[in-house]
């Protein structure tokens, strides 16, 4: 298994076994959209956001708290325009 493939299990696991059910579907579905799309160093982003606790993402994705540390990069951005549909 190369760097990518290791990476992405990770990430799909990550994305949707949150703890919060909400958190599941949002990110699993962004995830299931996005993971063959981004490059490896995007996956890399993706993957230190997913690392944040659930509470930190949905207040940042929701915007009812400002300043949390989520960086502002091209997957971050991605991730605050999607909408499960």
């Amino acid at each position: 298994m190369n760097k990518l493939d290791a990476i992405k299990r990770k990430i799909k696991y990550r994305s949707e076994y949150r703890g919060i059910k909400e958190m599941d579907l949002l990110l699993g579905s962004f995830v299931k959209k996005y993971i063959n799309i981004f490059d490896y160093n995007e996956l890399l982003s993706l993957y230190e956001i997913l690392e944040k606790d659930d509470d930190v993402i949905f207040k940042w994705y929701t915007a009812k708290k400002e300043n949390i540390n989520i960086p502002k990069n091209k997957v971050s951005d991605t991730l605050k325009k999607f909408k499960l549909k």
